[in-house]
Order: structure tokens, then C-alpha cells, then sequence
């Protein structure tokens, strides 16, 4: 066989690995973000006084008003 008609391994063996190298590449960015995953628990809430939605008398007045 001439030089000319031989397979260039070379070039199969490039694409062989470059195709491992993504496949290991995917691999190792999935368990690294498994990894990274944390769960937080809400912190408890304190004593704090909140100037929230409070139903009162005149509120309530309002809203038979309506």
C-alpha cells in the first residue's frame, strides 16, 4: 500500500479525542453543580415588629361601605 492511499490515524485519533474530552468536559460540569448545590433553611424570624396589613374598626367600616 502507497503512502498516499493509508488512513491518517492521526486525524481519527484528534476527533476521538476531542469527543471524549466534551463527554468528560459535560460530565464533570454536571456533578460539580450537584456538588455546589446547598439548601438553606429560612433564618427564624425574631421578635420584629411589622407595620404590615391589620384589620381594624374603621377598616372593617370600610368595608361594609362598599
Amino acid at each position: 500500500m502507497s503512502e498516499h492511499n493509508k488512513p491518517n490515524l492521526s486525524r481519527r485519533q484528534l476527533l476521538k479525542n476531542i469527543g471524549l474530552s466534551v463527554a468528560a468536559g459535560a460530565v464533570v460540569a454536571g456533578t460539580a453543580t450537584a456538588v455546589q448545590a446547598q439548601v438553606t433553611e429560612p433564618e427564624e424570624k425574631k421578635n420584629e415588629k411589622t407595620t404590615g396589613y391589620r384589620e381594624t374598626q374603621h377598616v372593617r367600616d370600610y368595608y361594609e361601605t362598599l
